[in-house]
């Protein structure tokens, strides 16, 4: 054990998806920070463990936590439209689903499922967890297909679902586009009340905006190490995707949770609070 070793001075929860290359890429290399990846349902409870000081959480996670939390604005993962990497797959007509098969990698995804089944559709089918990492959809012929299922994240480009099987498809930011005409966040970093985060925040903020200004070398890199081919990586995190707080985003967050708490699928309806950055 090397006893000049220092200890990291920030410990961040992170996903590692290449949709938060543009909010983390480059964080691995700076000596006072540590990173511990996890998957976007995960970062929650080390966050409230203690285990890090800021992680990129579900934004719902905001309202669900057991304590309320603090947005620090240095970034954010969102869409104004398509995702193309949260999406319903279906076997069946919407109006004919009874039950969804949920990838337990997100919280947000799966609420936002229900509240766009809800007030787009008129359905609220029943919703099971869904390990889709073990059950690696495409593996073989004994795969058991769900008659519908939500993915999140790179699987849904890397480990595709064959179009043959679930001809009907929802991407949920579109569908929300569609409802709301506002953009919509899926994630953000979040930090306890108590934590003087703005330091953190500052770190976050520059690093995000460094790699605005590097995107097209950084996916060069980087995609194919996610299994994404360049020109697809770029149009999906380029075009599709958005990572900075605007008004507008705000605005679809809190109409998201007001949404949400009328369909009681929240107990409160937390405000908004933003740490300075």
């Amino acid at each position: 054990m090397n006893a000049n070793k220092v200890a990291p001075r920030h410990r961040f929860g992170v996903v590692s998806f290449l949709n938060t290359l543009p909010l983390i890429d480059g964080l691995e290399g700076l000596a006072d920070l540590q990173l511990k990846p996890a998957v976007p349902s995960d970062l929650i409870r080390l966050l409230m463990s203690g285990q890090v000081e800021v992680a990129l959480c579900s934004i719902v996670d905001y309202q669900l936590a057991p304590e309320p939390l603090k947005i620090v604005p240095a970034g954010l993962l969102g869409c104004d439209g398509s995702t193309m990497t949260v999406r319903l797959f279906s076997q069946t007509p919407l109006e004919r689903i009874t039950r969804i098969h949920c990838d337990t990698d997100s919280h947000t995804s799966v609420m936002l499922l229900r509240v766009l089944l809800h007030e787009r559709h008129g359905i609220q089918p029943e919703l099971v967890e869904f390990d889709a990492r073990r059950h690696r959809t495409g593996a073989g012929e004994d795969v058991q297909w769900p008659q519908a299922m939500l993915l999140i994240g790179d699987k849904v480009v890397t480990d595709s679902t064959p179009a043959i099987r679930y001809p009907y498809q929802l991407d949920l930011g579109a569908e929300w586009k569609e409802l709301t005409g506002l953009p919509f966040v899926f994630a953000t970093w979040l930090a306890r009340r108590e934590t003087d985060a703005s330091a953190i925040g500052a770190v976050l903020d520059r690093q995000r905006r460094h790699n605005k200004e590097r995107i097209e070398d950084m996916l060069a890199r980087q995609a194919p190490q996610h299994g994404w081919p360049v020109d697809l990586a770029r149009a999906y995190v380029c075009e599709m995707l958005r990572f900075d707080w605007t008004d507008q985003m705000v605005c679809g967050v809190e109409r998201f949770f007001a949404l949400a708490h009328s369909m009681g699928l929240m107990v409160e309806n937390r405000p908004l609070l933003f740490e300075r950055v």
